[in-house]
C-alpha cells in the first residue's frame, strides 16, 4: 500500500469520525433542534437575554420553509464548488498545454519571453 493511500484512508476515517461522533456520543439530547445552525441558536440566545430587543433590518426574502432554505443554501455551495472547479481545472489545463508545447518545441506564446527574445 503506498504513502497517499495511507494517507488517504486516514482522512477518509476521520471525516467519517467527524461525521458519525457528534450522533453517537449524543451531542444534540434534550435540545429542541439538536444541530441548528450558530444564526439559530444566537437568535434563541439573544430572546432569552433581551426578549424586548429589535433586529436592525429584516431579511429581503424569507423562505416558505426550513426545506426550501436548506435547498437554498446546498445550491449555493454547488455554484461556488463549480466556479472553483472550473478555475483550478483552466489553470491545470493551461499549464499542461505549456508542459506539452515546451516538450514539443514549440515557441513560447505566453508574450513574456516572446518579447524579450524579440528585443535582443
Amino acid at each position: 500500500m503506498s504513502r497517499n493511500t495511507k494517507i488517504n484512508g486516514l482522512l477518509l476515517l476521520l471525516v467519517a469520525a467527524l461525521a458519525v461522533l457528534p450522533i453517537a456520543l449524543g451531542m444534540g439530547e434534550g435540545k429542541e433542534e439538536p444541530f441548528a445552525g450558530a444564526d439559530a441558536q444566537a437568535e434563541t440566545a439573544i430572546t432569552e437575554l433581551k426578549p424586548d430587543y429589535e433586529p436592525w433590518f429584516s431579511p429581503l426574502y424569507e423562505p416558505p420553509s426550513g426545506e426550501v432554505e436548506s435547498a437554498l443554501f446546498a445550491l449555493q455551495a454547488a455554484l461556488g464548488a463549480g466556479v472553483l472547479a472550473y478555475y483550478f481545472g483552466v489553470r491545470k489545463g493551461r499549464r499542461q498545454g505549456a508542459a506539452l508545447a515546451a516538450a514539443a518545441g514549440a515557441p513560447d506564446t505566453s508574450g513574456a519571453s516572446g518579447t524579450a527574445a524579440a528585443e535582443s
